[in-house]
């Protein structure tokens, strides 16, 4: 049996007090640590921390708003700026070959997080698909979120 090492997540697993509330306004509220990469005027852009791919990153407005209708044009220009700046960092640090970009809206569409749109900006290679999650339905991400982040903060400071 093959084993998959992820030392990372026995924090969350022995945590007893589970963090509440939405994750965007947190993130919102945080001062830059953690998987926040970088904040601008009207977004927040985030590591996922149940990536579908290494390097999978989200970008909420910094409003709690479910759906694109209730965006201000500058909240909806400020999300593409930040795609723009987020997919620089991406290639910098980890050359992605290709992108899925997209919004879920709704528990019907994919949305985990239903109350606060977000966007996902998922990093592609040839051949990240591989016989795991065809086989097994798991996923291999061979990088931790924590030194991830950190290659991305540098970029974007080197950037700035």
């Amino acid at each position: 049996m093959d084993r998959l090492w992820a030392p990372w997540r026995i924090n969350y697993l022995r945590s007893k007090k589970k963090p509440s509330g939405c994750i965007f306004c947190r993130a919102k509220r945080s001062k830059g640590g953690g998987q926040v990469i970088f904040k601008s005027r009207n977004t927040v852009c985030l590591l996922n921390i149940y990536p579908y791919n290494n390097g999978h990153l989200l970008i909420a407005p910094l409003r709690h708003v479910a759906d694109p209708d209730f965006l201000s044009d500058d909240e909806m220009l400020d999300i593409f700026h930040s795609l723009k700046r987020a997919k620089k960092l991406l290639r910098k640090v980890l050359a992605p070959q290709g992108y899925n970009i997209g919004f879920n809206l709704g528990a019907q569409a994919g949305a985990g997080i239903t109350g606060h749109l977000h966007l996902h900006v998922v990093p592609r290679w040839a051949g990240d698909t591989n016989f795991m999650p065809v086989l097994s339905g798991n996923k291999v991400i061979s990088q931790s979120l924590r030194e991830l982040a950190g290659l991305l903060k540098d970029a974007d400071k080197q950037n700035r």
